[in-house]
C-alpha cells in the first residue's frame, strides 16, 4: 500500500475541519467522517489522519497524554 503524502488543507478546508473538531465531535464516527471528507474534498483517510493529529495536539495542550487510553474526551 502506497503511503499517502501528508495533505496540507486549504484555509477553507481547515475552517470546516476545525469547526467539526471544536463544535461537533472530536471523535467523528465513520458516517460523519465520510460527510466531512465530502464537504472538504479530502479523502476519508486524510480526514481521519487530520482528526488524529489534531486530537493529539489538543490533548497535549490540555496536558493529557497524546494517545487516549480508555478515557474518552
Amino acid at each position: 500500500m502506497a503511503m499517502e503524502k501528508p495533505v496540507i488543507p486549504t484555509e477553507e478546508q481547515l475552517e470546516i475541519l476545525e469547526y467539526h473538531f471544536c463544535k461537533v465531535n472530536k471523535h467523528p464516527d465513520p458516517t460523519t467522517l465520510c460527510l466531512i471528507a465530502a464537504e472538504t474534498g479530502l479523502s476519508e483517510e486524510q480526514t481521519l489522519k487530520w482528526f488524529k493529529q489534531r486530537l493529539a495536539e489538543w490533548r497535549k495542550s490540555e496536558g493529557l497524554p497524546s494517545e487516549s487510553g480508555s478515557v474518552r474526551d
